[in-house]
């Protein structure tokens, strides 16, 4: 128990491993679930593309038609700014996981909730405790481009407005919480280095080291074409979904499930184009891939 009598039971399993998350349904009923598991480092599932998939798209997938199956009454995925018009594996297997949870939620009395937003303050692999670092040290500070922007909020909003959402929403929403105005990269290292006590210019440093793999300059909370409107939460605002085609989903998600059981990165990210047409794969190796997209189809 903890101080508010409220008892908090620590349970270890993967989301990839469907009997050991059976088991848990099992055995505990849940009533919510809150699925915020995923890998999020993006260069790191830009190098290690198909573990990012089998875990960001079938572990959500496994951890939803559970939740399902066991009558949940709601279903929270905790997606991020990443999804839209996505240029990382990371952002492209988000967006994927939002499609399946929409289309699920339509075929199932679980009421399932997406929720977006950015950069957590502080939280692991942060850029803020990064830079707190390197000014320790004495630097370099490192940015990865002068222009690059980047939403932030703290973990105590982000905790709370995830419940919120998860309070009034009823089933097949995504929720976009508004974290204000996207703040520069380059003047956040400044400021900080002038907290530390510390001159940008004279005593530490900024050193520009170029975006890295699936990296964009800015990120964006809403697709062109997803128009969105407020909420009874001033915090939050509704994303107006857009259809997708449940059998042919199906079909493609077996076609990826194929691809990596081959291990064959080219032919992912050949379907990821597909799935999400405004997926830009910024690798080099991707190129040809991509190009093969005009004559993907799904065949069973």
């Amino acid at each position: 128990m903890n101080e508010n009598n409220i008892e908090v039971l620590p349970l270890l399993c993967s989301v990839r491993d469907m009997n050991a998350v059976e088991k848990v349904f099992n055995d505990h009923k849940p009533s919510v679930v809150l699925h915020a598991a995923a890998y999020k480092h993006v260069p790191i599932i830009e190098d290690n593309i198909i573990e990012g998939v089998k875990t960001n798209i079938f572990g959500t997938k496994k951890i939803a038609e559970i939740a399902a199956k066991h009558k949940v009454e709601k279903f929270v995925m905790v997606s991020t700014d990443k999804a839209v018009n996505p240029t990382s594996m990371m952002g492209v297997t988000k967006r994927s996981a939002e499609i399946f949870c929409q289309m699920l939620d339509a075929n199932s009395t679980t009421q399932f909730i997406t929720t977006r937003f950015g950069n957590v303050v502080d939280s692991a692999g942060s850029v803020v405790p990064l830079f707190r670092e390197q000014i320790n040290n004495g630097g370099p500070v490192t940015v990865t481009h002068k222009d690059i922007t980047r939403y932030f909020m703290s973990i105590p909003e982000s905790v709370s407005l995830i419940l919120q959402a998860a309070s009034i929403g009823q089933g097949g929403e995504i929720f976009v919480l508004d974290m204000g105005k996207p703040i520069k990269i380059y003047d956040l290292a400044r400021q900080m280095i002038r907290l530390s006590g510390n001159d940008p210019e004279q005593d530490i440093k900024i050193e520009i080291i170029g975006l890295r793999p699936g990296e964009k300059l800015y990120e964006e909370l809403f697709h062109e074409t997803e128009d969105y409107t407020g909420t009874k939460h001033p915090k939050i605002l509704l994303a107006e979904s857009r259809k997708a085609d449940w059998d042919k989903f199906s079909l493609q998600l077996d076609d990826l499930a194929d691809a990596c059981a081959k291990n064959d990165v080219e032919l992912i990210i050949t379907l990821l184009k597909v799935i999400i047409p405004e997926y830009q794969a910024n690798q080099a190796f991707a190129t040809d891939a991509i190009m093969k997209t005009e004559t993907y189809s799904v065949v069973h």
